[in-house]
Parts: structure tokens; C-alpha cells; sequence
């Protein structure tokens, strides 16, 4: 098999390790792919007054995937920089519309809640939304000033993020949950809710919830075992993938995915913990999230067998009881069992 490109961008604090971690498990998993790393990162910033270098866009474009490790450090450059110098402008220019969290317990972790029975995708719109960067402030540093922030809902993106969801509820449980706040946000959300109901009649094997976004809030804490496939715009998205990862366990085992369906341009994979600057160098960032990231990478590569045996030699580390609880295993320790498990 050719094997398949991998840009590897590590970024700032606890997203060097944690990728480094993750690549010795895909090499161990018998992956066929080959990683070129780029030190695009904060640290990038300082030295050369952006994020990434003019032609970096394109440079990407080459690769079959991207696997991002942790981009920040706001004490030394803003988050609106970091963000919007490199994490957001590679998931628009390569239409990463779709980003997918999933959110189970693993064997042996112990979440917040007195439930384990749970298995919820979230499906959270990628590119355009609340977080389409439309909009501006005028008279700055006076007492008139004023910030617009324009959330932007086409149809066409609407659409697209409903159908993708739709299409993961028909491969699993059969259940979708469309999430808006459409009591309050009468255009957008209403707007959302109306291509829901228009996609859900050509797919009249799923079964379709609509929920605002408090009360799913609530019904991801109490009742997660009811729930499927969720489906929500970028900020609600955003939200609710923060719960859920409260609920499988904490941020330690938050794997993500920013997907192009249509395989037009190369997708990008990463642990949503963030860089995590308090524990930067201590070497106790739990690395699970960025192996089951990179399990996802492997899916979505058409290498499925490498893949399970990542996601089962995780499993099988955390039932023997070797990083499910914060801080107490080093990322040397997590990453020694998984790999001890991947031999066996």
C-alpha cells in the first residue's frame, strides 16, 4: 500500500508531546503513512508575525491529512490571533465543514455521571455560523463604541452539516437530534429548524428530536443514554463537545475530527484539549485523546484495521486501570501501555 501524507503541526504546549505519543502508536499500529511536521505554533508568531508562513495553505493541500496537536498561549499572543491565524482559516479554505466528537466512556473511566451506558456523536457545523467573523467595531476607545458580531446561515451550509448528519444517524442508532435556540433566534435558528424538516422527509428511518440548546444541555447530563447522533451550529456545537467530554471523562479523551466529505481537500484531526500551558512540560498530559483522534484519521484514510487496533489497545490500557484518572499516569507511562497492548 503507498502509503499515505501526514502534516503534522504540534503547536504549543501540551500538543508537542501528545502528537509525538501519537505518532509512535500509528507507527506501532502498522499504519501505512509517512508524517512531515511543520512548527507552525505561537512560538511561529513571535519569530515571524504569523501563524503560518503566506504559501501555507497551499503547502497543506498536498497532504492526505493533517493532524494538529494544541494551538495557544494567551499570555504571549491572542487567542483571536492563534485561532484565527491557523486553526480556523485551514478548516474554511479546505471546507472542513463537518467536525465530529465522539463521546463514550472508555472501559475503566469513571465519568461524572452515575451512567456509562452512553454513545453520542456530535456533529457541529465546522466553517460558517456564529463563528463566521462577520462583522466589526466602530468608534473604538470611546464611550459610543460599538462591537457587531453577524452570525452568517446559508442554506447551503445548512444543509450540507444537516444531510452529513442525517447520513451518520442511518449508519448507527437511527436517531438525529437537532439542536437551536429557535424561541429566541428567530431567523438563523428558525431557519435551521426548516431545512431540518425539509432533509428529515427523504430519510423517514430516522427518527428526528429538535432541542434548544439549554435543554440539551440538561439532557446530555441526565438522560446521554438517549441520545444518538446530535447535530447543532459552530457555537452550540462548541458547547455541547466541551459537556461532552466532561462526561466521558474530562478532556483527556476529547478526539475530534474536522472533515471534507467530499475528500476535495485533506481533513484534519486533533485532541480538543487545547495546549494546556499550566501543565506545558511536566509531562502529564493524558495522550489518549490525540490516539483516538488519530484513530479516526486512520478511519477516515481507509485504513480501518490499524485504526481498531488503536482504539482497542487504548481500551484495553484503560481497563487495566493505566490513564483514566487525571495527572496520576506520566504521558510516557499512557503511551508505554498502549503501545505494550498494540505488541500483544
Amino acid at each position: 500500500m503507498t502509503k499515505q501524507r501526514i502534516a503534522l503541526i504540534p503547536g504549543d504546549g501540551i500538543g508537542v508531546p501528545v502528537t509525538e505519543a501519537a505518532m509512535r502508536v500509528v507507527e506501532a499500529s502498522g499504519a501505512s503513512v509517512e508524517t512531515h511536521a511543520f512548527p507552525w505554533s505561537c512560538d511561529y508568531y513571535l519569530e515571524h508575525g504569523r501563524m503560518m508562513p503566506e504559501d501555507g495553505i497551499e503547502t497543506l493541500r498536498g497532504f492526505d491529512a493533517i493532524f494538529l496537536g494544541a494551538v495557544g498561549w494567551p499570555k504571549r499572543v491572542p487567542d483571536s490571533v492563534s485561532l484565527h491565524g491557523l486553526l480556523l482559516p485551514i478548516r474554511k479554505a479546505f471546507v472542513q465543514y463537518a467536525n465530529i466528537r465522539p463521546h463514550r466512556l472508555l472501559p475503566g473511566v469513571e465519568g461524572p455521571l452515575r451512567k456509562s451506558d452512553f454513545d453520542i456523536l456530535c456533529i457541529r457545523e465546522n466553517t460558517e455560523g456564529e463563528y463566521s467573523g462577520a462583522g466589526g467595531r466602530v468608534h473604538q476607545g470611546t464611550g459610543d463604541e460599538v462591537a457587531v458580531e453577524t452570525s452568517i446561515f446559508t442554506r447551503t451550509g445548512v444543509e450540507r452539516i444537516l444531510r452529513f448528519a442525517f447520513e451518520q444517524a442511518r449508519t448507527r442508532r437511527g436517531k438525529l437530534a437537532s439542536v437551536t435556540k429557535s424561541n429566541a433566534q428567530r431567523h438563523s435558528m428558525v431557519f435551521w429548524d426548516e431545512v431540518t424538516d425539509e432533509l428529515a422527509a427523504e430519510y423517514p428511518e430516522v427518527e428526528v428530536s429538535r432541542y434548544h440548546i439549554d435543554a440539551m444541555c440538561a439532557r446530555m447530563v441526565m438522560a446521554p443514554e438517549s441520545l444518538d447522533v446530535v447535530v447543532a451550529s459552530n457555537l452550540f456545537g462548541d458547547i455541547l463537545t466541551d459537556l461532552g467530554a466532561a462526561i466521558q471523562g474530562g478532556l483527556g479523551f476529547a478526539a475530534s475530527a474536522n472533515i471534507n466529505p467530499d475528500r476535495s481537500a485533506p481533513s484534519m484531526f486533533e485532541p480538543v484539549h487545547g495546549s494546556a500551558p499550566d501543565i506545558a512540560d511536566q509531562g502529564i498530559a493524558n495522550p489518549m485523546a490525540a490516539f483516538w483522534s488519530a484513530a479516526m484519521m486512520l478511519d477516515h484514510l481507509e485504513q480501518s484495521e490499524p485504526a481498531a487496533r488503536i482504539m482497542a489497545a487504548m481500551e484495553a490500557s484503560c481497563a487495566s486501570g493505566v490513564g483514566v484518572i487525571p495527572g496520576q499516569d506520566s504521558t510516557d507511562d499512557i503511551t508505554n501501555a498502549v503501545l505494550a497492548q498494540l505488541q500483544e
